[in-house]
């Protein structure tokens, strides 16, 4: 069991801070054996900052969270949290199975220089309401950086109702955001907040692929994959500069790869492969149940990107 920090970590750095924007969730990089690749992981950090990411996301689902070992999460984190150098904040993914195992990943997390945490409810006990909020009152009292609740049935298979949320963000002192992954996500974010006087801070999932109208209803961010962060980021300056229109033209040109890569099981492949044909990565190896494309599948997107411009996307 990871031990729990002794010491304030370095995300004290961001304390106060809103987070905000486009908070890609970071693909883990590894050799064609399956082994970590650093070197890659690394240029897929600056690849990020200078596609102008307001924050990134560590272990969740598209960064094959699930296949990682305890040591390798900590050499991941440490490796990021140097290149990043404190420029963006770092949510990182600390939820478990178990109440305790997921305290402990969470203060493990915070001592190596998380500014934020995102975590998923327990998926295999699935507990009710008040099991769940045992289970974030357990975290938010173990550490001293915000939490973000990951609202995600598709993979956890346990709801989360609005008023929950609600309830958690009044009573629980860390838990600040929430990440809305339960389709239909945008009435789900409208509900959260008119259902509270105080209600917490919102970012939409899944890729984005309802973003516009996730932010018309109050979200502040959105975190989706890798590859297409200079697309999201370019959607949200227009929207933010008040071109709803633009925005949604930058979206629809950028809506058949987003599309893509919401095919269950494969969205992480297509990213890397995309990473790969930008000279961004060495491999687009998965780790399963991770599921690898076919001859077919490497055709589909290679179609895609042609159509997409590749200065925008960093590609270049």
């Amino acid at each position: 069991m990871p031990q729990p920090a002794t010491a304030r970590s370095e995300g004290a750095r961001f304390e106060g801070v809103c987070f905000e924007g486009v908070f890609p969730i970071v693909n883990t990089t590894f050799r064609e054996d399956g082994s970590i690749d650093l070197d890659s992981q690394r240029r897929l950090v600056r690849f990020l900052l200078d596609a102008g990411a307001h924050g990134l996301g560590l272990f969740g689902n598209a960064s094959e969270g699930y296949t990682l070992g305890a040591d390798e999460r900590l050499q991941l984190l440490r490796a990021i949290v140097r290149e990043v150098d404190g420029r963006v904040p770092v949510i990182v993914s600390s939820g478990h199975t178990g109440t305790d195992l997921a305290v402990a990943l969470s203060r493990e997390a915070e001592a190596g220089g998380a500014d934020g945490l995102m975590i998923m409810p327990p998926h295999l006990m699935k507990p009710d309401a008040e099991g769940v909020f045992h289970y974030f009152r357990a975290i938010s009292d173990a550490v001293r950086i915000p939490i973000m609740v990951q609202d995600a049935p598709l993979m956890s298979g346990v709801p989360i109702g609005a008023p929950l949320i609600a309830r958690m963000a009044r009573e629980l002192e860390r838990v600040r955001y929430v990440k809305v992954e339960a389709p239909p996500t945008a009435p789900k974010i409208s509900a959260i907040l008119e259902g509270t006087d105080a209600p917490p801070v919102l970012f939409g999932g899944l890729n984005g692929q309802f973003l516009l109208e996730e932010l018309d209803r109050g979200a502040v961010g959105t975190m989706p994959g890798s590859d297409l962060t200079a697309a999201f980021v370019a959607m949200w300056d227009l929207w933010r500069a008040g071109d709803r229109a633009g925005a949604r033209r930058e979206f629809a040109r950028y809506l058949p790869l987003i599309r893509y890569e919401l095919q269950p099981g494969l969205g992480v492949a297509v990213m890397k492969h995309n990473l790969v044909a930008a000279g961004v990565i060495a491999s687009a190896r998965v780790r399963h149940p991770t599921r690898e494309l076919d001859a077919a599948g490497l055709r589909e997107i290679g179609e895609l990107r042609a159509d997409l411009p590749q200065e925008a996307l960093g590609w270049a």
